[in-house]
C-alpha cells in the first residue's frame, strides 16, 4: 500500500507507553506497518467539524474537507486511474480507517464517492469507463452518486424497478423510473454535489428481462442544474451526517449512449444483441454484488473505529474524573476504580480487541481476493458471508458503545463539544446502509444452512450432528489460522468442562462451539420440518427468524473468538501476550455471561457455573485496571485526535 504525502501535517510524535504501543501493534495486526504510516502522515489539523453548523454549511465544510485529504492521498486510495492499473484494496480499507477517526460525513463521502460510485465503475466496467471516468473520479472533478437503493426496494436490490430499456434506432439506453416505488432514494451526492449517478436497473433488450445491470447516467450540468428528464430532491436534515447531502432521483425516459453501461458482466454489443460471460441471470446478479463486498468491509471497519473513539475519550475521561471521597481517598475516588465503571467500559475494550483482530483477518482475505490473487466461487462466497455478519456485529457494537460511553461521562459526555453524542448521530445508520443489519445476518445463517443441506443430503440420520459440527467448523474458519486449533482446544475439555476453571482457553473454545453447532443443527432440524408441512410456506418460517438471528450470531462469535486466539498465538512479548490473554477471557466470558439462559436451558453449564461467571468478570476487570491507559492506547486513537474538550484540562 502506498500513502503520498501532500503538504499533510504529519502527526505530533506521540507519547506511548511501552505496554500501549506494542498492543497498538499487536492489534493493527499483519498490516501494522501501513497502518503506522497512515496515522502517521493523516491530515489531522482540521480532523472535526464544528457541531454547531447547519446542514447546509456543514455539507460545504465536508466537501472541502474532503477535497483536502484526497488531496494528502487519502481518497482516491484504491481506485485505479485508468485502465490496467492495479486496485488496491488494502489502501482503500486504511485509508477509510483513517477518516474514521475524524468526522464520520467526511468518511462516508470518500465511501461515495470513492468507494461506492468509483467502485462501480471499478469493478462493474471496462476499460474504456476506466480510462474515461475514472480521472475524474480520482481528482473530483466528476462527483457521482451510487443509485441502487429505492423507495419501495431497500435490501430486495433483485426486484429494483427502475427500468434501462436498449432502443435500437438509436443504439442508446432510456433510463425510466416507472412507478412511485422506483424513485431511488437516500443517495449520497444526489441533493446537491454529484453530477453524475451509477443507476442500478433492470436491463430490457428486446421485450427480454436480463436482470439488474448498472448504467452511468449524467444528472446535472456544471450549473448545478437537473439535465433533462432528471429529477433530484433533497431529504434535507437528518439523524446524523449532517455533511451528506443525501437525496432522490427520478428519470423520466433518459437516454444515455449504449457504451455507458458498465457491462463487464453483460451488456449489449455493437450488433444489437446481449451476451454476458455469465449465462445464469442469478449468478451474474451475486457476482455483481459480490465485487462491491469492499464497501461493507470498509462500514464494518470504521464503525468499529468509531467505539474506539469512544472508549478512548470515556476511559481517559475515567482516569481522571474523580466522584464521592472514600476512606484513604480524600480528594475522590477516581470514576474508573468503581468495579460498576471498570464493567460498562472494560468487557467493550476487550470486544473492541477481538472485533479488530477479526477485521483483520476479514482485510486479509479482502487483499487476496481481490488484490489480484487466484481465488475459488467458495472462497468469494465465505468473503462475503464474513464480511456480512462482522459489518453486523460491529455497528451493533458501535451503537452500543457509543450510548454506554456517553453515560458513562455524565454530563460532559451529553456535551457537543466533547464529540461523543455526534459520533453517536453519525453512526446510528451505519447498522442499516451498506445491508441492514438483521438482513445481513440472515445471509449469515443461509449460507450456513445450506452447506449443512448439502452435507445432510449424503448423510442418514444418524450422522446428522457431526455434518452440522463439520459445517459450522469449516464455513468460514477453514481459512483462519486459528480454525484448527479452536477444535484442539474444545476437544481436550471436552467430557469434563466443569472441572475446568472459567479461564480455561479449551472451556470457552468448547462452549462458543456448542453454541454455534447445536444452536446450527437445531435450526436445520426445523426447517426441514417447517418444508414437509402443508400450511402456509412462508409463516412456517418467517417463526423461525429469531432463531435465525441467534445461530448467525453464535457462528460470528465463534469466528470473533478464533481470531483472537490466532492474534495472541502471534504474539511474542510475555507482557503483551499476558494482557491479550486476560482481555480475550473477558471478551469470552462477557459472550457466555450474556447467553447464559441458552447454556442454562441446554445443560451446558450448570447454575453454580452460570453465577461464577459474573464473579469472574468482575475479577477480569480488577486485573486489567491498572493497565487501562495502554489498553486505549492500543486501540489506536492517537490522543491528540479525539478533539475533547473535557480531556484539555
Amino acid at each position: 500500500m502506498t500513502l503520498t504525502d501532500h503538504g499533510a501535517s504529519p502527526l505530533a510524535e506521540e507519547r506511548l507507553t511501552t505496554l500501549g504501543s506494542r498492543l497498538r501493534t499487536a492489534l493493527d495486526g499483519r498490516f501494522a506497518a501501513e497502518r503506522a504510516v497512515a496515522r502517521a502522515t493523516f491530515p489531522s489539523e482540521n480532523l472535526h467539524r464544528d457541531p454547531e453548523m447547519g446542514m447546509h454549511e456543514a455539507r460545504e465544510w465536508t466537501l472541502e474537507r474532503l477535497v483536502e485529504v484526497a488531496g494528502a492521498g487519502f481518497g482516491s486510495s484504491g481506485v485505479p486511474e485508468r485502465a490496467g492499473a492495479p486496485a488496491d484494496p488494502l489502501a482503500a480499507v486504511v485509508t477509510f480507517e483513517m477518516l474514521a477517526h475524524g468526522d464520520l460525513s467526511t468518511t462516508i463521502k470518500s465511501g461515495v464517492q470513492f468507494g461506492l460510485f468509483g467502485g462501480a465503475i471499478t469493478n462493474l466496467g471496462n476499460d474504456w469507463h476506466h480510462d474515461t471516468f475514472l480521472p475524474g473520479v480520482c481528482d473530483m472533478s466528476l462527483l457521482g452518486a451510487f443509485a441502487m437503493t429505492e423507495m419501495g426496494h431497500g435490501s430486495d436490490v433483485m426486484n429494483v424497478e427502475t427500468t434501462i430499456t436498449y432502443v435500437p434506432e438509436t443504439d442508446e439506453y432510456e433510463v425510466d423510473s416507472p412507478t412511485p416505488g422506483s424513485k431511488k432514494a437516500y443517495l449520497g451526492n444526489a441533493a446537491k454535489h454529484g453530477t453524475m449517478a451509477a443507476v442500478f436497473g433492470q436491463l430490457i433488450v428486446d421485450g427480454e428481462r436480463h436482470g439488474v445491470h448498472t448504467i452511468l447516467v449524467p444528472i446535472r450540468d456544471g450549473e448545478g442544474n437537473d439535465l433533462p428528464g432528471v429529477t433530484t430532491g433533497d431529504h434535507g436534515h437528518k439523524g446524523g451526517l449532517l455533511g451528506i447531502d443525501n437525496g432522490t432521483i427520478v428519470f423520466d425516459h433518459v437516454r444515455v449512449p449504449r457504451t455507458w453501461l458498465l457491462d463487464r458482466f453483460g451488456g449489449v454489443g455493437e450488433d444489437g444483441t446481449y451476451r454476458s460471460p455469465i449465462k445464469n441471470q442469478n449468478a451474474r446478479f451475486f457476482t455483481m454484488l459480490g465485487t462491491l463486498v469492499r464497501g461493507r468491509v470498509c462500514v464494518g471497519g470504521a464503525g468499529a473505529i468509531a467505539a474506539r473513539r469512544a472508549l478512548s475519550i470515556a476511559t481517559r475521561y475515567a482516569l481522571q474524573r474523580r466522584q464521592f471521597p472514600a476512606a484513604g481517598r480524600p480528594d475522590g475516588v477516581l470514576l474508573l476504580d468503581y468495579s460498576v465503571h471498570q464493567k460498562r467500559l472494560l468487557p467493550r475494550i476487550a470486544r473492541s480487541y477481538a472485533l479488530g483482530f477479526a477485521q483483520d483477518e476479514l482485510v486479509a482475505d479482502l487483499v487476496r481476493i481481490q488484490g489480484g490473487g487466484e481465488y475459488t466461487d467458495r472462497e468469494q462466497r465465505d468473503l462475503e458471508t464474513l464480511a456480512a455478519g462482522l459489518k453486523s456485529m460491529q455497528t451493533w457494537f458501535a451503537n452500543d458503545t457509543l450510548q454506554a460511553a456517553r453515560e458513562a461521562c455524565g454530563g460532559a459526555g451529553y456535551m457537543s463539544e466533547n464529540r461523543i453524542t455526534e459520533m453517536r448521530r453519525d453512526v446510528d445508520i451505519f447498522a442499516t446502509f451498506e445491508g441492514d443489519n438483521t438482513v445481513l445476518m440472515q445471509l449469515v445463517a443461509k449460507a450456513l444452512l445450506t452447506d449443512l443441506k448439502q452435507s445432510w443430503s449424503a448423510l442418514d440420520r444418524g450422522g446428522l450432528v457431526q455434518a452440522s459440527a463439520r459445517v459450522a467448523g469449516e464455513t468460514v474458519m477453514e481459512r483462519t489460522a486459528a480454525g484448527p486449533l479452536l477444535d484442539r482446544l474444545a476437544n481436550a475439555v471436552r467430557g469434563r468442562a466443569e472441572e475446568t476453571t472459567l479461564v480455561d482457553r479449551g472451556w470457552h473454545a468448547l462452549m462458543f462451539e456448542e453454541r454455534a453447532h447445536h444452536s446450527l443443527e437445531s435450526l436445520g432440524r426445523r426447517m426441514r420440518a417447517a418444508g414437509k408441512g402443508r400450511g402456509d410456506q412462508f409463516e412456517a418460517f418467517n417463526r423461525l427468524g429469531g432463531h435465525v438471528q441467534f445461530v448467525a450470531r453464535a457462528h460470528m462469535e465463534r469466528v470473533i473468538l478464533s481470531a483472537f486466539i490466532a492474534a495472541i498465538d502471534a504474539c511474542e512479548d510475555k507482557e503483551t501476550r499476558g494482557v491479550l490473554e486476560r482481555l480475550c477471557s473477558l471478551y469470552a466470558l462477557q459472550s457466555i455471561h450474556e447467553d447464559r439462559a441458552w447454556y442454562l436451558e441446554h445443560n451446558r453449564i450448570s447454575a453454580g457455573r452460570s453465577k461464577a461467571i459474573g464473579a469472574q468478570i468482575d475479577s477480569l476487570c480488577r486485573e486489567l485496571r491498572p493497565h487501562a491507559l495502554p489498553l486505549v492506547e492500543g486501540l489506536g486513537v492517537p490522543e491528540s485526535w479525539l478533539g475533547t474538550v473535557m480531556l484539555e484540562d
